[in-house]
């Protein structure tokens, strides 16, 4: 009884879900999904669908399947071990090109302190690279102090956010939410698949919900449900947040801000506040971009642990950090950053989530089609077994179409680097077949 208490509750549960999807993924997404207007808030209902189906498919995952590598894990139970390589090497590119796109998005707040990182491509380059390196040198202090920054900072995106999307509404305009519902007069459906990888983005992390059954009361109740209301969460906060500041800052304004939620705080209340928020936002992406790249050095380790990645990525320092995997997943950001060098902060924002939402949905098919080979060999009821196929279907539709939205530039370049992927699995994959049986010689030879 007393080890139950020390559990973590629905609540509990459903409130870190929520908190660790929203970190900083929702901080540019008004300036972007204003430049095809508000129809594309429409685009959320879509996503909030798909990802909760996926969230659930997943969680479903860790309950059925306990081995340590989540989405690797998952796939290897299908695909074999050249799909446990491919969807970790996948991910943790996605995960590379996210910190880029979260570093950009620090970048455009700083810079109404620092308007030089305004002034064109390469101010925007060394603030990013800057930002990044920044992260990666805080995080050799270990996991202990990157999970305690975390878990501060955090709230710096989420209070501004979620807080508009009560108080926002005593400021709201119908006649400006109206002017700026189409102004580019696109299809609904067309306007609504180009803003996909844009919602999708604000979800992307979902996948870390099932981690923690073993410390929550009732798993295989309390994950699958905190996983559904913790996405449904986000995505209301996500919704009433984009609405609201379509409805007071006038759309051509708000499309070319590269900090909108301090530009609607400013609006709300005075410039005063618009700056608070402005180093709130700041201190959340550095805090959120602290957390990913120790998230992307652990993948990178757990990989490396089995043998897929270089030995260099598992090497520990004495603060349990990876410093020389962190120091190469360095020089690949910078890279990253200046193959998508842009003197706009908004359309470098754009061209890094798409790829790295393209590079993100490959692990997550592969994995969750893994669910149906896990449930076959823990022999799940009946009853279970369809419930969780009719839902996975709704989550595999959701990122087929996901894929397809992400435009043929993302997928082209997906594609690209998973065909490098199978280059580099053939390279590595006679490490994990059985030897062939030696050859008979002399009389024993047939």
């Amino acid at each position: 009884m007393a080890e139950s208490s020390k559990k973590m509750s629905l609540m509990g549960l459903t409130t870190l879900v929520a908190v660790n999807m929203m970190g900083s993924g929702i901080i540019m997404l008004p300036t972007s999904m204003a430049q095809l207007g508000a129809v594309s808030l429409l685009s959320w209902v879509v996503t909030a669908v798909g990802s909760m189906a996926i969230a659930y498919s997943f969680a479903q995952c860790g309950i059925y399947c306990t081995r340590p590598g989540g989405l690797s894990a998952y796939t290897e139970e299908a695909h074999a071990k050249s799909g446990f390589f491919l969807c970790s090497y996948l991910y943790f590119l996605s995960l590379a090109i996210a910190n880029v796109a979260v570093a950009i998005s620090a970048v455009g707040y700083i810079t109404s302190f620092v308007p030089w990182f305004g002034s064109g491509a390469i101010p925007l380059f060394i603030g990013t690279v800057g930002l990044i390196w920044l992260t990666i040198v805080a995080n050799f202090g270990g996991p202990n102090i990157t999970g305690k920054i975390g878990a501060i900072s955090v709230w710096g995106v989420i209070i501004p956010v979620a807080g508009l999307s009560i108080i926002g509404w005593f400021w709201f305009k119908a006649e400006v939410f109206t002017a700026a519902w189409n102004p580019n007069n696109l299809p609904i459906n067309e306007a609504i698949g180009k803003t996909i990888p844009l919602t999708l983005w604000a979800f992307l992390g979902m996948e870390s919900a099932a981690q923690a059954s073993d410390a929550v009361e009732d798993p295989k109740r309390t994950v699958p449900l905190a996983c559904l209301f913790g996405t449904l969460g986000a995505a209301v906060v996500y919704v009433l947040s984009t609405t609201v500041i379509q409805g007071i800052i006038p759309n051509p304004e708000l499309a070319n801000s590269s900090a909108p939620f301090a530009l609607v705080y400013a609006r709300m209340f005075n410039p005063t506040i618009g700056t608070i928020i402005m180093v709130l936002a700041v201190m959340a992406c550095i805090g959120s971009l602290l957390g990913w790249q120790f998230t992307l050095a652990q993948t990178a380790k757990m990989t490396a642990d089995e043998g897929m990645f270089p030995k260099l990525f598992g090497k520990l320092s004495a603060m349990s950090a990876p410093v020389l995997g962190m120091i190469v997943c360095g020089v690949l950001q910078t890279l990253m950053a200046l193959s998508t060098i842009s003197p706009n902060a908004s359309a470098q924002f754009g061209k890094l989530i798409s790829l790295a939402a393209v590079t993100n949905l490959i692990p997550y098919v592969t994995a969750l089609t893994g669910l149906l080979v896990i449930m076959y060999k823990v022999g799940v009821a009946p009853a279970i077994y369809m419930r969780n196929s009719a839902v996975l279907m709704v989550a595999l539709a959701y990122s087929f179409y996901a894929l397809y939205s992400c435009g043929e530039d993302a997928v082209f370049g997906g594609t690209l680097v998973l065909a490098i992927g199978y280059l580099f699995y053939g390279s590595i994959a006679k490490f994990f077949v059985e030897p062939a049986p030696p050859k008979l010689t002399g009389a024993g030879k047939p």
